[in-house]
């Protein structure tokens, strides 16, 4: 599995595992999902999201999967994911990003969608560059970054596809 829940005390943790960059498609998607529900379920009160690998959180969606694949296939990973995030939102249990390596696109939404974001120093970049392939970031990005940056920043960022080091985080 590419996604797995484990609970430690009190303390839950998702962890993405799905070589070499994290990548999403909807299998992976469909395993996060699950992953949010068993934490919710479990009673914990805080959930770490992370990734097994040190040089990516998740680079999003497989874009080559998701431009190759079926609308329709990727209009149902995109609703589940949307769900998965709506679930964390209303969850009792603190969901915190613990980001260690690149968080790009779905990546950064995943990030995006916890109620806390920790990234640790290094030389990676976080960001949402589907504009460089004439995307827009389907999984609530375009949301929750201007809640979190300003409106003028998100904007800037959204539009620009420009990434960013956890410095400037």
């Amino acid at each position: 599995m590419a996604v797995t829940f484990a609970e430690h005390g009190r303390v839950g943790r998702i962890t993405l595992d799905n070589p070499p960059a994290n990548s999403y498609d909807a299998q992976v998607m469909s395993e996060f999902s699950v992953a949010v529900d068993e934490a919710i379920d479990s009673g914990v009160r805080a959930v770490v999201v992370a990734s097994a690998s040190e040089k990516f959180f998740s680079a999003g969606a497989d874009v080559k999967k998701f431009l190759e694949g079926d609308v329709e296939a990727n209009m149902e990973m995109i609703r589940v994911s949307q769900a998965a995030f709506r679930r964390m939102a209303a969850a009792d249990a603190v969901f915190i990003a613990h980001i260690g390596g690149h968080a790009l696109g779905g990546g950064l939404e995943i990030a995006l969608a916890c109620d806390i974001r920790l990234a640790t120093n290094g030389s990676y970049k976080l960001g949402t560059p589907e504009v460089t392939l004439g995307l827009l970031p389907g999984n609530g990005g375009t949301q929750r970054l201007p809640r979190l940056v300003g409106r003028s920043r998100a904007l800037e960022l959204l539009l620009t596809g420009r990434t960013f080091s956890p410095a400037d985080a």
